[in-house]
């Protein structure tokens, strides 16, 4: 996490707080989130080198860069334009490769399936049934459900086509999922 600039995922505002251990508002009412959360989900994704992996909100870009640099080959979306284009400008500009897409992350992306590992960055409601089945035997789902303010972290281990292991997590505070299979738009 050291190796990655977050500076450079923040409005200008921000820059002189951008590394303290707490979430900002990066426009469209969504938030960077704190690098403690950061490196949290990434610790349970458990990445490996070419491992294939599915973000779901790509925000600002700083999740996305964080596992860039760990060396995974990263798919991300984001339903949000402006965010999309402005987190590809600066991941661009960084030199952090990655197909990212602009579209509803409840349905993962079946082009590029099945990965190796699937990582949310938003609450949801409920585990979208979309992201299970596009992970492969043994891959890892890091997802943050429970209602609209609180949510349980789950790690989703994928042991059987059709089976599955949950493991909590802690409990924390995420922008909402929102998507068909998430929570409906404001």
């Amino acid at each position: 996490m050291a190796k990655v600039p977050r500076h450079y995922f923040m409005d200008s505002a921000f820059v002189e707080h951008a590394y303290q251990d707490k979430p900002f508002s990066i426009g469209e009412g969504q938030t960077i989130s704190q690098p403690y959360t950061v490196a949290f989900q990434t610790e349970l994704l458990e990445v490996s080198d070419n491992d294939k992996i599915l973000e779901i909100g790509t925000g600002s870009g700083y999740q996305a860069s964080i596992l860039i640099a760990m060396g995974a080959n990263l798919f991300t979306i984001e339903r949000h334009r402006t965010l999309h284009l402005k987190a590809k400008r600066v991941l661009q500009y960084l030199k952090y490769n990655c197909q990212m897409i602009l579209g509803d992350g409840t349905y993962g992306y079946e082009a590029e399936a099945p990965y190796n590992k699937i990582i949310v960055t938003a609450g949801a409601p409920s585990i979208p049934n979309h992201l299970v089945e596009q992970l492969v035997i043994g891959g890892i789902l890091v997802i943050p459900v429970g209602n609209d303010s609180r949510q349980k972290m789950l790690k989703i281990t994928k042991v059987g086509k059709r089976q599955i292991k949950k493991e909590e997590h802690g409990t924390f505070s995420f922008v909402k999922l929102i998507g068909r299979d998430g929570w409906k738009s404001d």
